[in-house]
């Protein structure tokens, strides 16, 4: 009896190790047919940017490289995504589509519709777990509801054991012999253009399964132990830099909880950095929890209330901020490390939001658009929860009334200056720490050091200690408000 060939739909899922639809597609003795299809248009808004469209094509790029080494074919189409499927099962005698569950709004209308499409064919259709430690239904308060504090859904997490192990690559894996027609990588013109602002990103990344567990290993082995304090510094390699890697599924979390957990194993000064890295994989999870329960998170405040808070709109200084020229060197250099990599470090992201939306009183929606376009870790998630966190107006939010102060936040965590000596090298001869408040210097060294303030780098566009002052009078207002 001849077994029917599936279709293995794959989407933020590119990797082979840990694939449960992939190790399900195998197990099933069926041909296996790898698929990934650009829809252009189904995201709506949320459709790829350009730094997560350099990152797919990379990835697509090592992922159809380790298909073929095992004697299969990724097969590339662009277009309507149901279309495109019926169209192959069409073209394959497929019997069946395989995929891993996304959890965007759009990706769960589109799963539906294409299950039931592809009902109406007569081909099955089976959506795996994966990307996620655990599902959202899974995790409840003691109320039935989902959770809004981070917290105790850490605490539920926990108590509902070890995530499942990760699996390895399947041994063998029966993919069809003659392949459809596929497009051709080339031809889907994926880099950023006019300008291509992504030359700087692959000195900065690898992008695909390989560089995935390479980086995870590294991060183990040079910075766990000291994660829970180095995380912090932008001007050092203490974070793990895997989120672009987790976005785009070439690696599991659970491999990453399992393979850390083993790392931190007879290593007691891991035990810390290990458990506040855990948890950053669950504040992950967090935020897909919170889209899943609550699809409207990236365009409407989770707290109602900030639909009333009185935005500003200032078209120069937004423009300041995304160049990183607001003349404030902690902001600034953060700015453009993500022009120039793709990626900023997290510390550094909650102050250049903080001070978009508290300095500057510019809607949070501006910087959640543009981190979406310029971010190689573009997450709906996590974007949308984390710009929500710093505006106050989110689950688990950070109160509004905490205003970072970018001299104090440079001063803390980039105490000796470097990472704003390599980001912002026209004051890099500042000592530390004039270097965090250049206007602050004195004349006589400003010329020697060939800076001026106004020409070779800009005076501050607003004054903090004012900027803040209207900020809390624009919350206090918002307290005033009552909610129907």
């Amino acid at each position: 009896m001849t077994v029917k060939p599936i279709i293995l739909w794959l989407r933020q899922d590119l990797r082979l190790t840990d694939n449960r639809a992939l190790e399900a597609a195998a197990a099933s003795g069926g041909p296996v047919l790898p698929v990934y299809v650009l829809d252009d248009a189904v995201a709506g808004e949320w459709g790829m940017g350009g730094a997560s469209r350099w990152w797919l094509d990379k990835s697509l790029a090592d992922l159809s490289e380790q298909i073929a080494a095992r004697g299969g074919k990724l097969v590339l189409r662009r277009g309507d995504t149901r279309a495109t499927l019926l169209q192959l099962a069409a073209e394959t005698g497929a019997g069946a589509v395989y995929a891993t569950r996304a959890y965007e709004p759009w990706a769960r209308r589109l799963e539906d519709g294409v299950h039931a499409a592809l009902m109406d064919a007569g081909v099955a259709f089976r959506r795996f777990g994966g990307a996620l430690l655990r599902e959202p239904e899974e995790l409840r308060t003691k109320a039935g509801e989902p959770f809004k504090v981070y917290t105790p859904m850490w605490r539920a997490l926990v108590a509902l054991g070890e995530p499942r192990r990760p699996s390895p690559v399947p041994v063998d894996i029966a993919f069809v012999k003659k392949a459809p027609k596929s497009d051709r990588l080339a031809d889907w013109s994926l880099h950023p253009q006019k300008p291509d602002w992504s030359k700087g990103f692959s000195a900065a990344w690898r992008p695909g399964e390989a560089g995935a567990v390479e980086r995870l290993d590294t991060f183990l082995d040079t910075a766990l132990d000291e994660y829970a304090a180095d995380r912090n510094r932008p001007d050092i390699v203490g974070t793990s830099r895997l989120s672009p890697h987790l976005h785009f599924g070439e690696i599991s979390p659970a491999l990453c909880w399992h393979r850390a957990r083993a790392a931190a194993a007879g290593r007691p000064h891991a035990e810390k950095g290990l458990e506040t890295f855990l948890k950053e994989l669950v504040w992950r999870e967090f935020s897909y929890h919170l889209l899943f329960h609550w699809p409207d998170l990236p365009s409407a405040p989770f707290r109602p209330e900030f639909k009333h808070f009185a935005w500003g709109e200032d078209a120069s200084a937004l423009r300041a901020w995304q160049r990183g020229l607001t003349g404030y060197p902690i902001v600034d250099a953060g700015m453009r490390e993500l022009w120039t990599t793709g990626w900023m470090h997290n510390r550094v992201r909650m102050i250049t939001a903080s001070f978009l939306i508290k300095d500057l009183m510019i809607h949070w929606h501006e910087g959640e658009r543009w981190f979406w376009d310029t971010l190689v870790d573009a997450d709906l998630a996590s974007n949308a929860a984390s710009w929500q966190w710093v505006a106050g107006s989110g689950a688990d939010a950070a109160p509004y009334f905490r205003i970072f102060n970018p001299i104090t936040q440079g001063i803390k965590f980039d105490p000796d200056g470097a990472y704003v000596r390599r980001w912002v090298p026209e004051l890099a001869s500042l000592p530390a720490p004039l270097i965090h408040e250049p206007w602050t210097t004195p004349a006589l060294l400003l010329r020697e050091t060939g800076i001026e303030l106004g020409r070779t780098y800009p005076m501050p566009i607003v004054d903090h200690a004012a900027a803040r002052e209207r900020a809390l009078a624009a919350f206090a207002a918002l307290k005033t408000v009552k909610i129907a």
